[in-house]
């Protein structure tokens, strides 16, 4: 069987008896349909010929691997577009017939006049008529003009050798032939229409819909297509300011350039590559398929659409256009360049691209001299591909403008990177709930807190939506608010629940607030309504820790309740979402559950003697979410304590006196000595004297007096004032007000953080070898 030619990226058609598929893609008529005309028809024309045409059109129908029918070989007539089809209930027998002759429900459909194309009849491939296999009349005009000649012969020849063989025939009805025919065209294109618009929906964005557009109409529709669009392409009721400019977005064609460069391929009837080359030898690709000496379409990749210019009018019809048509001639060489090959005729299609408030582009449907023409019917095909794709790529872009504002509300509401505060490690995880719903409720956070502290945070607000990412970012704002004023974690979870009842009735979250010292080792939890935190030891023990589970914040009036547990070096804290241990295939602590033997078996396979690391554990707890486990987005934080030893702590008490300042200076180089750490001595006595002058300036009681080593040299400064100090230029006369001047000059960093029973002001100094500078 014949396999026609189809685009090198769409699917290929498979050979079958005729017919079309759902894509619209022409199947190749039977091998032996032409065989069968031309000894029939040659048959009928001589004298006495029915035995030698019935012998030959066995013969023919034999080498075919087709049975003969059961027929009686009388000519009957052509089926028309009322007549039933095959599986139908047959129709009455003809007047003045003895009795009615049996169906024959195989046909054969046998190519019309001209070089094989995409068979798809009414789109440009070969029509096809139906043929009963007992039937050896000669085929009717296929509506075009092609084939009368033959139709013409072949009635007469039938009418003749008709009646001297079986005593009186009747006449084949050319004109129902035809009607039958375009009724038969006019379905294929509807069907063909109703594929392509049903592949270009399918598309959920812009590169899928154009992506469609062009395997649906290339080779069936067209033999190529070129798609512009406007770059950039307007969202919503956006107005273009400046120029208008169209960019080439996809191009498809039916065969490469190395197809055409056979001597033996033809181009049309009697035509070859010889007849299409110029005088000087070289190939006129105005005469092939629509592309360059390297197998493209030539064709430009930007347009800028001139005012008032041919393309401008064009566009602004709306209405596609045959590429002879005079609008068109002036407006293809602008589009696509003047360079471009237009092939001559109605073979070219300009159909703008119409969204739902303005022209978006414009696509251009090519055929070659090798299949038939666009027909007027075929601008009605143009057009509604093109207005189908518009509207889809119009979709296309908000929706991707959607997701953009989701991606960028959600990495905004999220931090961008996790602080490393002293003596403790992070490291976070964010999955969305699908890629449809890419915003939620779910956050987490790290706030460092004064005296090396750090605050972890991790909350779920109800749903997955614009709505939920919003007041998300809201209760997290508030929970930074409080976290730097150094309440206490039940405090924190009762002013969150306070501001969730301000911004509306029904803005319920879930919540869990830690607050972690690495001095003390210890961590304090309050839990609003949260799954409750897994503790991974570093022997390889995994527990869940028995908080208090608490109300969800929003509910209002409920008082919570904080709980302070041990936190070992070397033990890793997990912090997550229900969405990690919930779905609809499990319950909550069946997750739990799975979650905690999960982490112990990763921590046996990394050894019992040294924790794994923090990244790889997140990458693996999330691995075990299987198939349906994703009902819901998933935060996930990681704390690994690591602490501070007590031998580099060094602590005091001050009574703000006048002789605080000296005796402070005596402490902090005691503490370098047995640190050796005597190269910052100067420096250190320097900004500890002039901060603990501030203090006892202000201060009614002792103040506090605390030295850090670990990568840096952190000193902090207590006292009960809660007004924070403010570096200012002090006047050439002025005796003091240098203090935090001097400090901000030579400390590598430095700041002050109001406490609720006071302040803390802290400075940060770099250690010998270091090779730190500010």
């Amino acid at each position: 069987m014949t396999e026609y030619p189809t685009s090198q990226e769409g699917p290929q058609p498979v050979a079958s008896g005729g017919g079309t598929d759902e894509a619209g893609h022409g199947k190749a008529p039977i091998a032996a349909a032409e065989a069968v005309r031309t000894h029939a028809a040659g048959a009928a024309a001589e004298p006495g010929g029915s035995a030698a045409a019935a012998s030959d059109v066995r013969a023919a129908r034999s080498a075919a691997g087709a049975a003969p029918g059961g027929g009686t070989g009388l000519p009957r007539p052509r089926r028309n577009a009322a007549a039933p089809g095959p599986g139908e209930v047959p129709a009455a027998a003809e007047p003045g017939r003895g009795s009615a002759r049996p169906r024959h429900d195989a046909t054969v459909r046998e190519p019309a006049t001209g070089a094989p194309g995409p068979g798809t009849p009414g789109l440009g491939g070969p029509t096809e008529t139906p043929r009963p296999r007992g039937e050896d009349a000669a085929p009717a005009g296929d509506g075009d003009g092609q084939g009368k000649g033959d139709a013409g012969a072949s009635a007469s020849a039938s009418a003749s050798g008709g009646a001297g063989r079986h005593g009186g025939g009747t006449a084949i009805p050319v004109g129902g032939a035809a009607e039958a025919t375009a009724a038969r065209r006019e379905g294929d294109r509807l069907r063909f229409v109703g594929a392509a618009t049903r592949r270009i929906a399918r598309g959920i964005d812009l590169d899928e819909i154009v992506l469609g557009l062009c395997r649906a109409t290339v080779p069936t529709f067209s033999d190529a297509i070129l798609v512009y669009l406007r770059d950039p392409l307007p969202v919503g009721d956006e107005r273009p300011v400046g120029p208008v400019v169209l960019r080439l977005r996809r191009t498809d064609r039916l065969r490469p350039i190395d197809d055409l460069t056979d001597s033996s391929t033809t181009i049309g009837a009697g035509m070859d590559l010889a007849g299409a080359a110029g005088a000087t030898g070289e190939l006129d690709f105005s005469q092939l398929p629509l592309v360059g000496p390297q197998g493209d379409l030539p064709a430009a990749e930007l347009c800028e659409i001139r005012p008032g210019g041919a393309l401008a009018e064009v566009l602004r019809g709306v209405r596609p256009v045959f590429g002879s048509s005079a609008a068109a001639k002036a407006a293809l060489p602008e589009l696509l360049g003047v360079d471009h090959p237009l092939p001559r005729g109605n073979r070219a299609v300009l159909a703008p691209l119409r969204g739902r408030r303005r022209v978006i582009g414009a696509a251009v449907f090519l055929r070659s001299p090798e299949r038939p023409a666009f027909e007027q019917n075929d601008l009605l095909v143009a057009a509604q591909l093109a207005t189908h794709t518009a509207l889809g790529i119009d979709k296309a872009v908000l929706y991707g403008r959607e997701a953009y504002i989701a991606d960028e509300l959600q990495r905004t509401m999220l931090p961008d990177s996790l602080p490393q505060p002293t003596g403790v490690r992070l490291a976070s995880r964010y999955l969305p709930a699908a890629e449809t719903a890419r915003v939620g409720g779910d956050w987490y956070d790290a706030i460092p807190l004064p005296g090396s502290r750090v605050a972890l945070v991790v909350g779920d607000v109800m749903g997955h939506s614009m709505t939920s990412a919003a007041i998300m970012g809201q209760l997290r704002t508030t929970a930074q608010t409080l976290a730097q004023l150094d309440l206490p974690p039940a405090e924190v979870l009762h002013h969150l629940d306070e501001q969730a009842q301000r911004l509306g009735s029904d803005r319920m979250a879930t919540c869990l607030y830690a607050v972690y010292d690495p001095v003390a080792h210890r961590i304090t939890i309050a839990n609003a309504g949260h799954p409750p935190p897994v503790l991974l030891h570093l022997g390889g023990r995994a527990e869940v820790l028995r908080v208090p589970p608490g109300a969800p914040i929003g509910v209002g009036g409920v008082d919570f309740e904080a709980v302070e547990l041990d936190a070992p070096a070397g033990a890793t804290l997990l912090l997550y979402t229900d969405g990690l241990v919930e779905s609809r295939l499990r319950d909550v602590w069946t997750g739990i559950e799975q979650l905690r033997e999960r982490l112990a078996t990763t921590a046996q396979l990394t050894g019992l003697d040294h924790p794994p690391p923090l990244e790889a554990l997140c990458d693996d707890v999330l691995d075990m979410l299987g198939p349906g486990d994703r009902d819901d987005d998933i935060a996930l934080l990681a704390a690994r304590f690591d602490g501070i030893a007590p031998s580099d702590v060094a602590y005091w008490f001050l009574d703000p006196e006048e002789t605080a300042p000296g005796r402070a200076r005596r402490f902090a180089r005691r503490a370098l000595t047995r640190w050796g750490l005597e190269e910052l001595s100067d420096s250190l006595e320097l900004l500890v004297s002039e901060v603990v002058t501030n203090a006892v300036r202000y201060a009614e009681r002792p103040v506090t007096l605390r030295l850090l080593r670990t990568d840096v040299l952190r000193c902090e400064v207590g006292d009960d004032s809660p007004q924070l100090p403010r570096q200012r230029r002090a006047r050439d006369t002025d005796e003091g007000g240098r203090g935090l001047f001097l400090v901000n000059r030579m400390a590598r960093r430095w700041g002050a953080t109001r406490l609720s029973s006071g302040k803390v002001v802290w400075f940060e100094l770099p250690l010998p070898g270091s090779n730190e500078r500010r």
